[in-house]
């Protein structure tokens, strides 16, 4: 029997092999090259997971996670944040070590990438498709044509083509939509191919998010997919309609240290430093921070307890809110699972504490 003290972070291998296997599988079928962001999981056990398939190439969103993971031996990441060029030192070692590809959406930082690489890197485009973030809009050729135009006459960076997130997809309102708002990034990632394919017949459209890549049954449009939440899942994706409860890979375990049955509630140690404050606001007014499970000996949990759920959090305090007569099974130095929102936030606030369940 596992025995907790204070919250940890639990990941069913089971279920994220599975994740792997089904994404895998979606991506052979269609001859893109998978590569998986790894921010979600930021974990080299997790990591070996994926390289035990044969994947070799891996999406991060910061330097010093690249270095974390070329540290364990990945030879071929792209960063997908736009290139700070501040961090140039840094980003100059690790593209000495491994094959490294960015990120620039501006002609300034285009230019002052070219003066100070110092090392061989690649170069995608960020465009926006709808999303609104940051990058390009597909209109603006004359930018990307200037960016192009810097690229051309560098000795060590090489244009790799254009990258999108389709991050729009987590404010739609089902799978229909989800998957209009891939067919418009495609169409619009499309546009930009067939005008610059002549010129850069290598170049690839690369795309991420979750969402899409989940429901979404292949990819004839696109060279390369690049999703990362899929290997846990949260309840966010279980609303959104990109998986099933079991698909749901981890949960964070969390001591109970207060019953209140005046008010149907009872307190655990594990709030906003350990869940994020990420919440689903749902229709009849209040926040849904997480689904609450029991957990089993080995760890593992079942289907999330009917009625129950995390309703707020402060900063080391849960909030659960409970039928009454669930409340009754419930005391003082019990252990629950909760099912987080967003596992990406939840899995970088807990990687101190994380047991990969095998």
């Amino acid at each position: 029997m596992m025995h907790f003290t204070k919250p940890v972070f639990l990941v069913d291998k089971f279920r994220a092999e599975s994740n792997i296997d089904r994404m895998l599988a979606k991506a052979k079928r269609s001859s893109v090259v998978f590569r998986p962001h790894f921010k979600t999981h930021q974990s080299l056990e997790v990591g070996q997971l994926f390289s035990q398939k044969g994947i070799t190439q891996i999406t991060v969103s910061s330097v010093s996670m690249a270095r974390f993971f070329a540290a364990d031996g990945w030879q071929d990441i792209t960063i997908a944040f736009p290139l700070n060029i501040l961090e140039m030192d840094e980003l100059n070692q690790l593209a000495k070590q491994v094959h490294l590809n960015v990120l620039v959406e501006s002609t300034g930082v285009a230019h002052r990438l070219n003066v100070q690489a110092q090392a061989p890197m690649g170069v995608f485009i960020k465009i926006d498709t709808g999303y609104h973030r940051t990058g390009l809009l597909p209109k603006q050729t004359d930018e990307i044509d200037a960016i192009l135009k810097i690229l051309r006459t560098s000795g060590d960076l090489s244009f790799k083509g254009f990258l999108t997130h389709a991050g729009n997809t987590y404010h739609a309102k089902g799978k229909e939509e989800i998957l209009e708002i891939k067919a418009s990034a495609e169409a619009q990632l499309n546009s930009l191919k067939k005008k610059y394919i002549h010129e850069f017949p290598d170049l690839m459209l690369s795309y991420g998010d979750t969402p899409s890549c989940s429901l979404a049954d292949d990819f004839p449009e696109l060279d390369e997919i690049r999703p990362g939440n899929f290997v846990y899942y949260d309840v966010m994706q279980y609303h959104l309609g990109s998986c099933s409860l079991s698909d749901i890979a981890v949960a964070l375990a969390c001591p109970v240290v207060a019953v209140h049955p005046d008010r149907n509630e009872l307190v655990v140690y594990g709030g906003g430093v350990h869940l994020s404050k990420e919440f689903i606001a749902a229709d009849r007014g209040f926040q849904l921070f997480g689904y609450v499970v029991r957990l089993n000996d080995d760890g593992r949990w079942t289907d999330p307890i009917a009625g129950a759920y995390v309703s707020s959090l402060s900063q080391e305090h849960g909030i659960v809110r409970m039928p009454s007569e669930e409340l009754k099974k419930w005391e003082p130095g019990d252990v629950l699972g909760i099912l987080p929102v967003h596992s990406c936030m939840t899995a970088d606030l807990m990687k101190g504490d994380t047991i990969l369940l095998e």
